[in-house]
């Protein structure tokens, strides 16, 4: 890992986060795995691919150096699991995931294929010793289109059984072209909430609304859940982390990075409805072919931060927004966290 913190990252964490931060962290939403778990891609990934340009793996070692540099002073607890697309193989990345896991006395999730009978995902989240599940939208059968995949078709109802009987966490990254205000996602999202009442669903990245145009009517229609959790990792946007904090509160709000994904050094923009990430010049090679990606100048981007500095301003930015106190703002980036896993671990 080479992750260089300059004086523009310096100053940001000074004068901005590091005193608006708890000293006690909880991240719920860390991706960690080995290069050499790769497999060959014989099918395209239903997943962005700018992702892949910052990290071709992410050790145990390089996330917890991570945190040191990026969170001086603090104290960083992450949830870990693997990296979940179909093109790393999942023994290998699970395994690796819970050897380090008890190894450093942390939590950890278990990435999932629906392919697993209800009695095979029990016994091997039991045997490893993780406390819930990380379904991914690329796991869900090659022959249905990504635009009409549904969270089901990856997180199917005998799964979803077997983690509401243990209480599990489920770190649910959710599917289709529209996000979070896509009404099949939304009428399944509160479905599983009903039927489902033990698991504690995090929806990861508040259901992936990284523009206003994301949104729709979605806060809506979600004030009627009473247990949904959702995280902002790699969320930039002020206006959505705000209007999740107006609709369920800051105690169903969860600190999640992303990690490694926001090392990045970039700032985030929306156009059209799309989000774009800009960068500076040369440092993520050919962006030609990727929407989500643009380049700058290297003047631009020297003022540059990182991406997760930036997902930490923004959520400040909707703080103040709301009017959250201290003990709110512990709640977001540690407490929450704490509770999730302690309730699961006590069961």
């Amino acid at each position: 890992m080479s992750l260089q913190v300059t004086e523009v990252d310096k100053q940001v964490y000074h004068n901005h986060l590091e005193n608006f931060l708890p000293d006690a962290i909880v991240d719920v939403h860390t991706h960690i795995w080995l290069k050499e778990f790769r497999l060959p891609l014989v099918e395209g990934t239903r997943g962005p691919v700018w992702p892949r340009r910052v990290a071709e793996e992410n050790t145990i070692e390089n996330l917890l150096d991570t945190y040191a540099l990026m969170f001086p002073g603090k104290k960083v607890t992450p949830l870990i699991f693997g990296w979940p697309e179909r093109d790393v193989d999942l023994e290998r990345t699970n395994l690796y995931t819970s050897t380090v896991a008890k190894q450093y006395g942390l939590p950890a999730l278990m990435v999932t294929t629906p392919r697993w009978s209800a009695s095979e995902l029990e016994e091997q989240v039991t045997r490893g010793g993780f406390i819930g599940l990380k379904p991914y939208v690329d796991q869900a059968p090659s022959h249905i289109a990504a635009q009409d995949i549904t969270i089901y078709d990856y997180l199917p109802h005998h799964h979803l059984r077997v983690a509401d009987t243990h209480g599990w966490i489920v770190m649910l990254h959710i599917p289709r072209p529209a996000r979070l205000k896509d009404k099949v996602n939304l009428q399944h999202l509160l479905e599983i909430e009903t039927l489902y009442p033990n698991i504690k669903l995090i929806v990861a990245h508040i259901g992936r609304a990284y523009c206003e145009e994301d949104v729709g009517e979605a806060f809506t229609v979600l004030r009627a859940s009473k247990h949904l959790f959702f995280d902002f990792s790699a969320n930039t946007n002020a206006y959505v982390i705000e209007q999740a904090l107006r609709t369920v509160g800051p105690q169903r709000i969860v600190f999640g990075s992303d990690l490694p994904i926001v090392r990045m050094r970039m700032r985030r923009i929306c156009e059209d409805g799309r989000y774009i990430n800009l960068v500076p010049p040369g440092l993520y090679g050919d962006l030609r072919e990727d929407p989500h990606m643009r380049e700058v100048s290297a003047a631009e981007g020297r003022r540059f931060t990182f991406f997760l500095y930036e997902q930490l301003l923004a959520f400040r930015r909707a703080a103040e927004a709301c009017n959250l106190q201290a003990a709110d703002i512990a709640d977001v980036f540690c407490n929450n966290g704490v509770r999730l896993i302690a309730t699961v671990e006590r069961r």
